[in-house]
């Protein structure tokens, strides 16, 4: 009685759903001057918000009424085909991927949405069309899973109307600690593909290491100095040679794709 009820925009129920998307996606939603998140909130009704910071990836929170929600993912769905559309016109592929979203739920939910021997995402997966991932691992420092669905936007929007049902039938248990992106920051990409975020790192104090694993071809360049490179890096050492000591001094120059 409460999916038909569901399906039909009928529940006086307030939810909170999270969206985890990419910068990209990020954009398309809040359009030129944040013109198209603004239609949203208007024509759905929905509280939308949409994290900040310089972060790969943002969280997008829509909070409403069951039918509001509804209508916020419709909107964001159809833009996602309009965007795949567009991108399709310039390119040579004849067929067109489906619209992908991610939801972010609490992982102690994550059994419910499944099922007992996954019958229920079966369940959901025939009856909408979507196909519908949950993630087997927690995302980082949260309590959280990432749940992905894919499909057409009508597919989608019935999609979510199914896991709201399961998420009001089986609320979350314990506290649930949110997944939090961490903010971008400049890498420095050592030789074995060590990762450094702060640059000031590529120092002598981490020469030993470079030098430890280094499993690229190494060449000498004039008066000692010996260029490393990756595919994203290049590290030129200078060696300055006081008989059996050595000085050395290392700089390194990324190289963005």
């Amino acid at each position: 009685m409460m999916e038909s009820k569901v399906s039909e925009g009928g529940l006086n129920v307030t939810l909170t759903i999270r969206l985890l998307m990419h910068g990209k996606e990020v954009g398309s939603i809040i359009g030129k001057k944040g013109e198209t998140v603004k239609k949203m909130r208007e024509e759905s009704g929905a509280r939308i918000n949409i994290s900040e910071g310089n972060c790969p990836e943002r969280i997008v929170t829509i909070t409403g009424p069951t039918d509001a929600i509804f209508k916020a993912f419709a909107m964001i769905a159809y833009k996602f085909e309009e965007d795949i559309i567009n991108s399709m016109s310039n390119s040579t592929a004849t067929s067109k991927p489906p619209v992908t979203l991610r939801l972010v739920v609490p992982a102690s939910q994550c059994g419910s949405l499944i099922g007992k021997g996954g019958s229920k995402i079966k369940e959901i997966r025939e009856s909408t069309g979507a196909q519908v991932q949950v993630a087997g691992d927690m995302l980082p420092n949260s309590t959280e899973r990432a749940v992905t669905i894919s499909g057409t936007p009508d597919a989608i929007i019935q999609c979510v109307k199914q896991i709201c049902v399961v998420m009001l039938e089986s609320p979350p248990k314990g506290a649930t600690i949110p997944y939090r992106p961490k903010p971008a920051s400049t890498p420095v990409i050592f030789a074995g593909g060590q990762v450094r975020a702060d640059p000031l790192a590529a120092s002598t104090a981490n020469l030993s290491l470079l030098l430890q694993h280094q499993p690229l071809p190494v060449s000498l360049y004039n008066s000692g100095t010996v260029r490393y490179s990756t595919p994203r890096c290049e590290f030129y050492l200078h060696c300055l040679h006081k008989k059996f000591a050595f000085s050395w001094h290392l700089h390194a120059t990324l190289i963005y794709n």
